[in-house]
């Protein structure tokens, strides 16, 4: 069937196909490393532990330390729209929480998926600094998100700091997480989170 004759229904099966893929290898390169370190597989065991085909695999991740930090978060186009308009409750961190509960649910983020990426990537230097890389990069895209909605005179150094607040709580949200695994899903342990270092603050 060509892509003009697929409807809604089939684009998105084929999208959620992807995304099943890519957390599968994203999970299996993971669970390589936690076995036998960075070092101990290559990228014909990744496929051949994901069960796809090396051309599949490059397709998704273009080397293993990419597919052990996964994708990068995209921000879904429908909460990025209803932040820019001020939305859903009118008050920044609380939109900026909403907005970052609909980058896990976007990407299906599994929680043991997420401690065990957490917990490698503190064990793996190498691993830090690309990700510090790619943090830099979200942090100034969200930079630049918040000053459309905020406007300019908001300030860009008082916006970084707010979105390195929150990454730092997500990172507690995580730690907990990790100490206390069960079914709470991480965007709530992160709301609760939000509110106590608001009072904290306060």
């Amino acid at each position: 069937m060509s892509a003009s004759n697929l409807g809604p229904t089939g684009c998105g099966r084929r999208e959620t196909r992807k995304r099943e893929t890519e957390l599968r290898i994203h999970r299996c390169a993971l669970e390589l490393t936690d076995e036998r370190g960075l070092d101990g597989w290559t990228m014909d065991d990744l496929a051949d532990a994901a069960d796809v085909s090396r051309r599949t695999l490059f397709n998704y991740f273009p080397g293993k330390v990419d597919a052990v930090l996964g994708g990068t978060p995209e921000l879904p186009a429908e909460a990025l729209e209803v932040f820019h308009r001020g939305g859903p409750t009118g008050r920044l961190v609380d939109d900026l929480s909403a907005l970052a509960a609909a980058i896990l649910a976007e990407k299906g983020f599994d929680p043991e998926v997420m401690a065990l990426g957490h917990r490698i990537l503190h064990q793996t230097p190498r691993l830090i600094v690309i990700a510090h890389e790619r943090f830099e990069q979200v942090t100034g895209d969200l930079v630049d998100h918040i000053l459309r909605r905020e406007g300019e005179g908001f300030g860009a150094a008082r916006a970084r700091l707010l979105v390195r607040l929150l990454v730092a709580v997500f990172d507690v949200a995580i730690n907990q997480l990790n100490d206390n695994p069960g079914d709470r899903p991480v965007a709530e342990i992160f709301d609760e989170n939000v509110r106590l270092a608001r009072d904290l603050l306060a």
